[in-house]
């Protein structure tokens, strides 16, 4: 089965910069949308951003202008550029692969979750 792997969490100063990376792999790891949830304490899980194979991306009004999702079909790998880091970033993120190539796909398989904390 497919499973993704996720690594770049960690403790960052407020108005900073972090990139999260989450690689794919499997016997057979075909090219679908992939995209990252977050999750803070008692709040929601947010869909942040979104990404096709082709790169049409999608972002949630809380993380653009800030955060930049982007790929590398060749590794099968999705990034997380997050700049300008706030306080409120601060969530557990969540990568993930749908089981087709539209931006709308809910997802099929999860990654195990890295913690971000934006803190002074």
């Amino acid at each position: 089965q497919v499973q993704l792997v996720e690594s770049g969490g960690g403790l960052v100063q407020p108005g900073g910069s972090l990139r999260l990376s989450c690689a794919a792999s499997g016997p057979i790891v075909s090219l679908s949308a992939m995209g990252w949830y977050r999750q803070a304490p008692g709040k929601q899980r947010e869909l942040a951003a979104t990404i096709t194979s082709g790169g049409t991306t999608t972002y949630a009004d809380s993380v653009k202008g800030r955060f930049t999702i982007s790929r590398n079909n060749a590794k099968n790998t999705v990034y997380l550029q997050m700049n300008s880091l706030k306080p409120e970033d601060t969530a557990v993120y969540y990568c993930y692969k749908a089981p087709r190539d539209f931006l709308n796909s809910p997802p099929r398989y999860w990654g195990q979750g890295t913690q971000v904390t934006v803190s002074s």
